[in-house]
């Protein structure tokens, strides 16, 4: 499936091009090139290794010098690909200097090879991905600006509920992607640690110079370096991919409410339209939620792909057999989709089209139902809550069964007509004077964002 999400055909659907690029083979063999050059250098520059063997494994250490079709099948007898590497690196490097040969990947095991390498492409990969949340909340936080007051039906279980604004669910969406975005980023910094511990994390092979040479690799590297090896404890991984899906979560949530407010029976905003996009192979007239879609699926599979790096977390002893395997496949997988979903949720804030009118006139398909809490309250303050409840419920069924307004029963209740007369009742059935705090949390979540992507 990797391979798929970063293939040129379904790639486009549900990764981002940089992501994509990121998790091509040459990348990936890059970035365990780049540990064996970082650690020769650490370790001349700690004498552990002559000084003069440093620059021909540094050299080799370039991704266009192998055939990844012979080290992908050289890994399947292996059972990673850090053995077949390190053998290929050893050959490149004794054609030029047999005896910087001797040196390559020295005291090392595949397991830091791998595990750094995956941190490494962690790193990047979450640099693109705050990127695109950013780019996403502070496209909903103008939206929010722009329709702070604009008037629409809140909705529960599906249903009309009471009124709301955009402006607020724009707000809310903004704000839980900076939340989002400040989870990843601090998770993926947590992680962002050296993994290097030899055979079975003792670094044995080095003497007493385990240390110093770790404290070397992590600054050639630009990794902090843990209180010790984590070879057998992934749970920082485990914790940045699960924020990681999380921030994918947040944006399926905004797809779904997206989707469902293209309904052609609802038509309350638009996914920005394009050449091309969201139409249909048979109906001239359709304009589907495709950007939603992506998301969606992606929100989708990031559960089961995190469920996989979680039971990861379970490892044999001192290196696991399964679980740590299944880490190369989920991770990538996740950070490729999440890619897309990211992107696409920033085109949708960027272009969402907002129809003002139709979310008003939605407001009234009810025959003034939405309005039926704010009568309830209203009729409490002198009938009391339950006896009001229990009329207003009363009412509402009678006024539904008729096909007449809920205003208009009212009116004929005498119950209710003492208590609000004709003005007062009137009042109650405007949509905007029942807001609440709503223009309060608008401005509070705004500012909640704007502070956290400012940080």
């Amino acid at each position: 499936m990797s391979d798929t999400l970063s293939g040129d055909l379904l790639g486009p659907l549900f990764a981002s091009a940089k992501m994509r690029a990121l998790f091509s083979d040459a990348a990936t063999l890059q970035r365990m090139l780049a540990f064996e050059a970082a650690l020769a250098r650490a370790e001349a520059a700690t004498r552990v290794i002559p000084k003069d063997a440093a620059h021909p494994i540094e050299v080799a250490c370039q991704a266009k010098r192998y055939d990844t079709k012979a080290l992908g099948l050289a890994a399947a007898n292996a059972g990673n690909l850090a053995i077949p590497l390190v053998k290929a690196l050893t050959a490149e490097v004794a054609k030029r200097d047999r005896e910087a040969a001797r040196f390559v990947h020295w005291g090392a095991t595949s397991q830091d090879v791998i595990d750094t390498a995956t941190v490494l492409a962690l790193r990047e990969a979450s640099v693109l991905l705050a990127r695109d949340l950013a780019r996403a909340a502070k496209s909903f936080v103008s939206l929010a600006k722009k329709h702070r007051k604009t008037v629409m039906a809140g909705r529960t279980w599906l249903q009309q509920a009471l009124p709301v604004t955009f402006g607020l669910k724009a707000a809310e969406y903004a704000e839980s992607l900076a939340r989002a975005r400040a989870r990843m980023i601090a998770a993926v910094e947590e992680a962002s640690v050296l993994q290097f511990g030899g055979a079975s994390g003792t670094l044995a092979a080095l003497g007493n110079k385990g240390g110093v040479v770790s404290r070397a690799l992590g600054k050639e590297l630009v990794l902090a370096v843990p209180p010790s090896p984590w070879h057998a404890h992934s749970d920082r991984i485990a914790n940045a991919a699960s924020a990681v899906a999380i921030a994918i979560g947040v944006c399926g949530k905004i797809a779904r409410d997206v989707s469902l407010l293209m309904q052609t029976e609802v038509a309350e905003a638009f996914e920005p339209a394009g050449e091309g996009r969201g139409g249909s192979s048979t109906m001239p007239q359709k304009r589907n939620p495709a950007l939603s879609a992506q998301v969606l699926a992606a929100a989708s599979l990031a559960p089961g792909l995190l469920a996989s790096l979680l039971a990861g977390l379970v490892n044999e002893q001192e290196r696991g057999t399964g679980g740590w395997q299944a880490s190369w496949i989920a991770l990538p997988q996740l950070l490729l989709i999440a890619s897309g979903a990211f992107e696409r949720t920033a085109e949708i804030a960027a272009g969402l089209e907002v129809d003002k009118a139709r979310m008003r006139a939605n407001l009234e398909i009810s025959n003034g139902l939405i309005m039926a809490e704010a009568v309830q309250f209203a009729l409490a303050q002198k009938l009391g809550k339950s006896q009001a409840h229990e009329l207003v419920a009363k009412v509402s069924k009678q006024a539904l069964r008729d096909g007449t307004h809920l205003k208009k029963a009212l009116r004929e209740i005498p119950e209710a007509a003492g208590v609000l007369p004709g003005k007062k009742l009137d009042e109650l059935f405007e949509p905007a004077s029942y807001l609440g705090e709503t223009e309060k949390f608008t401005d509070a979540a705004i500012a909640a964002t704007e502070r956290a992507l400012n940080k």
